[in-house]
């Protein structure tokens, strides 16, 4: 079935289960919607929710929407059902539970599961394009939606906690948008008050004491490219005026100056403040927060989408060329831990974990102390699967001038739905070298359609 690449206006929000891993790769599928009042869970293929999982009770557990609310019961089953590392008969679950069903490991999430990509993490994490955004469906949709506003000049306000990766979807849009000059940023936080004008907007000489003479400011040294402010709701509100200025005629006027200098520049923001509560406590403009955010995008803190952390993992893996292996602990205290400072400190964490790992396998106590212990906070699980090894898919990049694998050309056609003129474009290759490729292994587009 080709999966929804946005969510459909006026659709009824379905709850549900979101795969983050499992001991065995094919133990679910990615996702799995609640469709009704109540639905049983486990190995018998009766169960509306089947896990091809040895560890899993034929009758495992029921997931039961009573009102506004959900519930997980267990039924009697023999590992128990966890929610949150404790061992439950019943409780009422809230968005971003994290349940674990035999050796398989959920998100609950009551907030549109239906929009969540029925791919596993695993097939995720096996193929990705050159500078891809790495994460589930909430991610492509960020992605997809970054695609298309990269071309424009429309100005861009990225939101999004501290490590959530504003930089990188900021530096991703000015590599999109096709603009010849530079990407050029600054941190508005970074920076003294009585120094951003000048760093941004540049100065003439005899401007000040020491202006010996003329300095380009940052603006200008966007010229044709990408100006991007991060912090944005740090900026004097002096500044936000001449920024206001740059946006609305496209001009600069350097401190000391008294003529305007032209700029082609375009801009995006970042922030990890609420910028409609400081305008209306007077600390920014509206005016200029109308201009600045022509769109919106917000980037969801990782303990929002811990499904995502079986594809960063790979991907940080590929990164530094290792090939350990995670133990079922390892990946159980990742879901765990909350990563208050987002991917960032969750590439921190794995780069930690190489480093202090044996040769083949990542364990729980290779990794940072605060993360290790989240299991001890939960409640240590007592059959903590710790003879478990996890697979996490190498990931394979399409490349340019070489033929892809047949696993990784069945990947791309499954994501794209049969789709010969996207696969195409990641390779950066006609239609027919598609085609050639596919009657090499026998493959057919229209098994990956409808």
């Amino acid at each position: 079935m080709k999966e929804p690449t946005m969510p459909g206006i006026g659709r009824v929000r379905v709850a549900g289960l979101v795969r983050v891993f499992g001991a065995s790769p094919l133990s679910s599928p990615g996702v799995l919607p609640m469709g009704r009042q109540v639905v049983t869970i486990g190995r018998d293929p009766e169960c509306e929710l089947m896990l091809n999982d040895t560890a899993t009770s034929r009758r495992h557990a029921r997931l039961e929407r009573r009102g506004e609310h959900h519930y997980l019961v267990d039924l009697h089953s023999t590992n128990g059902t966890m929610v949150n590392g404790r061992r439950i008969r019943e409780a009422r679950l809230v968005e971003n539970d994290v349940i674990r069903i035999g050796d398989t490991v959920f998100r609950f999430t009551d907030r549109g599961c239906e929009t969540h990509s029925r791919r596993t993490p695993e097939e995720r994490a096996l193929t990705r394009g050159p500078g891809a955004i790495v994460g589930g469906a909430r991610m492509e949709l960020l992605a997809a939606r970054i695609a298309k506003v990269a071309p424009t000049m429309l100005s861009v306000v990225i939101e999004g906690e501290s490590g959530t990766g504003k930089e990188l979807v900021a530096r991703t849009i000015h590599e999109k948008s096709g603009r010849a000059g530079p990407f050029v940023a600054i941190n508005c936080a970074a920076l003294a008050a009585t120094l951003i004008e000048s760093e941004l907007f540049g100065v003439k000489r005899g401007a000040f004491t020491g202006a010996d003479r003329d300095r380009e400011g940052l603006v200008k040294a966007a010229n044709g490219g990408t100006l991007f402010l991060d912090e944005i709701g740090d900026m004097p509100i002096e500044a936000q005026a001449k920024l206001l200025r740059v946006l609305q005629e496209r001009e600069v006027l350097p401190l000391g100056g008294t003529r305007p200098e032209r700029v082609d520049v375009r801009v995006v923001c970042a922030t990890h403040r609420d910028l409609d509560a400081l305008v209306k406590s007077g600390r920014f403009r509206g005016d200029l927060l109308a201009r600045l955010k022509e769109v919106n995008v917000r980037i969801p803190a990782l303990r929002e989408r811990i499904e995502d952390i079986l594809p960063l993992l790979a991907h940080f893996l590929d990164q530094e060329r290792a090939t350990a292996k995670p133990t079922f602990p390892f990946l159980l205290a990742l879901a765990h831990y909350p990563w208050p400072y987002n991917v960032r400190e969750f590439e921190s964490a794995i780069k930690v974990a190489l480093a202090l790992a044996d040769h083949d396998k990542l364990e729980l106590q290779h990794l940072p102390h605060q993360v290790q212990i989240v299991l001890d906070a939960h409640g240590r699980e007592a059959d903590d699967g710790s003879g478990t090894h996890v697979a996490v898919p190498k990931i394979v990049a399409p490349s340019r001038r070489e033929a892809p694998d047949r696993a990784t050309l069945e990947h791309l056609l499954r994501e794209h739905g049969g789709n010969v003129s996207a696969v195409a474009r990641l390779f950066g290759k006609q239609r027919m070298q598609i085609h050639r490729w596919m009657k090499r292994y026998g493959l057919d587009p229209e098994a990956y359609r409808g």
